[in-house]
């Protein structure tokens, strides 16, 4: 009797310290850090690539000679600049969304350029106006036919080259874009930037 109560409080022991062990293990930890804080966990491209890509292309598009010699030729007049689609073309699941948002705001902050709402955008707006013809007072209502339309279209692609043997692996990221004249499909400034890394896992995955 007492060998089977000595095997029933040893299993329940067991119990409980598998059950410390998997709570343990289960647990989770959240560690606050800085919005601008470099963390590469998997090697793929992420926010911080998304953010200096952006920033670092808009200021070298702001830099070149299309801004002043459009701006010669029409009176001192400042471009309309809309981002279009930016394409990805990597072997990896990526938010071009996110990254056209960036490439979104580093126009804006530029101060260079007036920068038109998306075709999306457009669209919910175009509606609200309908909406505000009916219902708002005509002092406030908003006109149709008083749109800016954009004179250059900011597109491109991500594009990416994967090289892994035995736990090992570089990253080649490769980022097009080009700004192309609307009226007459001119391409005035391409711009391209290069993003590489070395990746190592170790073998237990940790």
């Amino acid at each position: 009797m007492r060998t089977k109560q000595c095997l029933k409080a040893a299993a329940a022991a067991a119990v409980i310290l598998s059950l410390f062990m998997f709570s343990g293990c289960a647990s989770t930890k959240v560690d606050r850090i800085d919005v601008d804080e470099t963390v590469d966990l998997s090697g793929q491209w992420n926010d911080t690539d998304s953010r200096l890509v952006s920033e670092e292309m808009i200021k070298d598009v702001m830099s070149r000679s299309w801004l002043d010699r459009y701006k010669r030729a029409n009176s001192g007049h400042t471009p309309a600049v809309i981002v279009g689609s930016v394409r990805n073309r990597s072997d990896e699941h990526i938010n071009t969304r996110t990254f056209v948002k960036d490439l979104e705001r580093a126009l804006v902050n530029s101060g260079e350029i007036d920068f038109v709402a998306s075709s999306g955008e457009r669209g919910e707006l175009r509606e609200e106006r309908v909406d505000q013809a009916a219902h708002a007072s005509e002092e406030t209502a908003k006109e149709e036919g008083q749109e800016i339309g954009a004179d250059f279209m900011l597109q491109g692609s991500i594009n990416t080259i994967t090289d892994r043997i035995e736990g090992k692996q570089v990253k080649y990221y490769q980022v097009n874009l080009e700004l192309v004249q609307i009226e007459n499909h001119k391409k005035v400034w391409l711009g391209e930037k290069k993003i590489k890394k070395f990746v190592k896992k170790s073998r237990f995955g940790f």
